[in-house]
């Protein structure tokens, strides 16, 4: 199987091979050319350089003469030591002048730097008309010197303008055949991108296209058919047996889904279903007591209570009720308990009614009373206090059950908000009393669930004082019918 680099390489490489061909024929097509043409230069840059540092060495010379200065020997022997340099580099040049001429040359350089040492030594024995004589030959010597370079680069010049010519000649071939190099492989680069890129692109598209069917949820789309031999071809394959996979996944889940659904609603049937006979026993033998002792008129109150409470927790527990109607339910709890307890217990309920139209999941209240009372004030003798209290806080709906009971330890009070699996099986043993089965950590889990935040219940206990169990709600409009929890 090719890869897409094994592709590319052999393309880059055909590209790499071509380019060095073409430049290896440029390059020894011009080399002689440019060979040449570098010699004729550093002649003229040569010959330049040694008409400046005559002048200049005539210069440093005329210096020491008229100021004397010990600083400005030692830079005249500095530019003595570089004309020589360039003359000894100019003697090597043998093909660049004629013999005669560069003898000629070389000699006026010569006396030029004689005619400068003679001036210098008489200027340090203060003989006036030597080193005036000298000095005056020096720039005489230096003059004649500028325009013997001037004539000989002209000469040069002249004999080199046949060659100028056909290096420009030259240059213009080059100029045409760089242009068609490049035309060409333009044009085959296109060609080759195009090529290419077509080959790459379809199956991409179609990875595209089926990722998109998947983005939008259809899983039942035609597998993908890549006939390129390449990482593509194997990339398509992989995609069809990810699609394969992810539909078999989600056929599995909508069974499991409904097979979850279906054990959810079992277990609200038997928990709609635990009414507790201690709680009908308790209430229908108060109920007969008082028929007994009073007119029908309370007793038909209580029997009216009763009803509601136990109609009330026959109800579908996954639909959502406003906070009125849990509180309307416990109402009647406190009702039929103060009935029975009289002035042993005293239930006192302050409520904001601005928040009791939030939405809150059915039978929520009532088990937190219940456990309040049984757990907390039933065993007093005397004195229980069981408060509701609502009000909003921060734009949240704060409900309180307080009550001044036996109260409960920091471990107790962890366990209800943090129960392990054996403390949700107890749980079930310790509802003697009550008049369903749901106890707190259902009451928390369910509001966990229906208003998706970890943090809604806050329980502050002292142990033989009391305990008070706080709601913490998001103040919001009620949409219950909408809502389906569970």
């Amino acid at each position: 199987m090719k890869t897409i680099r094994s592709k590319l390489l052999i393309y880059f490489f055909v590209f790499v091979v071509l380019f060095n061909v073409v430049s290896i024929s440029i390059y020894f097509s011009s080399r002689s050319l440019l060979l040449k043409y570098d010699a004729s230069f550093e002649e003229f840059l040569l010959l330049n350089r040694i008409s400046q540092t005559s002048n200049l060495l005539y210069e440093k010379a005329n210096e020491y003469v008229v100021e004397k200065n010990q600083k400005t020997i030692m830079e005249f022997h500095e530019i003595r030591h570089q004309l020589e340099d360039d003359v000894e580099q100019l003697q090597k040049n043998k093909d660049s002048m004629d013999d005669i001429q560069r003898k000629k040359y070389m000699q006026m350089i010569k006396t030029l730097v004689q005619e400068c040492e003679m001036t210098i030594g008489f200027m340090l024995r203060d003989d006036i008309d030597q080193y005036t004589k000298h000095l005056r030959e020096a720039r005489n010597t230096s003059s004649y010197l500028q325009e013997t370079t001037l004539a000989l680069i002209d000469i040069e010049l002249t004999n080199y303008q046949s060659f100028f010519a056909d290096m420009e000649q030259r240059n213009d071939s080059f100029k045409w055949f760089i242009l068609f190099l490049f035309n060409t492989t333009v044009l085959l680069a296109v060609y080759f991108a195009l090529w290419f890129s077509r080959s790459i692109n379809r199956p991409i598209q179609s990875l595209s296209k089926a990722a998109q069917e998947i983005a939008s949820g259809t899983f039942n789309g035609a597998d993908l058919s890549i006939q390129s031999n390449d990482e593509l071809k194997l990339l398509g394959n992989t995609f069809n047996v990810m699609r394969e996979n992810i539909r078999e996944y989600i056929i599995e889940l909508e069974k499991k889904s409904e097979l979850d659904r279906l054990f959810k609603e079992l277990e609200l049937k038997h928990l709609q279903n635990q009414i507790n006979p201690h709680f009908l026993f308790n209430t229908l033998n108060t109920i007969s007591r008082m028929a007994y002792l009073e007119d029908a008129e309370k007793t038909s109150s209580l029997i009216h209570s009763v009803s509601t409470l136990l109609r009330y927790s026959l109800r579908d527990v996954s639909k959502s009720v406003q906070l009125r109607e849990e509180v309307k339910v416990v109402k009647d709890y406190f009702h039929i308990q103060q009935t029975r307890f009289s002035e042993r217990i005293t239930f006192t309920v302050n409520i904001d009614e601005r928040c009791l139209h939030i939405p809150i999941p059915s039978l929520i209240l009532q088990p937190l009373v219940e456990n309040a009372f049984i757990h907390g004030v039933e065993g007093k003798e005397e004195g229980g206090e069981i408060g509701l209290f609502i009000y909003s806080m921060e734009n949240k709906v704060m409900i309180e059950i307080r009550d001044n009971g036996i109260g409960m330890t920091k471990e107790q009070v962890h366990s209800l908000l943090h129960p392990s699996d054996a403390d949700q099986e107890k749980q079930g043993e310790d509802h003697i009393g009550h008049s369903t089965g749901l106890g707190i950590h259902n009451v928390i889990r369910r509001l966990q669930l229906f208003y998706q935040t970890e943090h809604v219940v806050d329980i502050r206990s002292v142990v033989n004082k009391g305990t008070t169990v706080t709601l913490i709600l998001p103040y919001k409009e009620d949409n219950h019918e909408s809502r389906n929890h569970g």
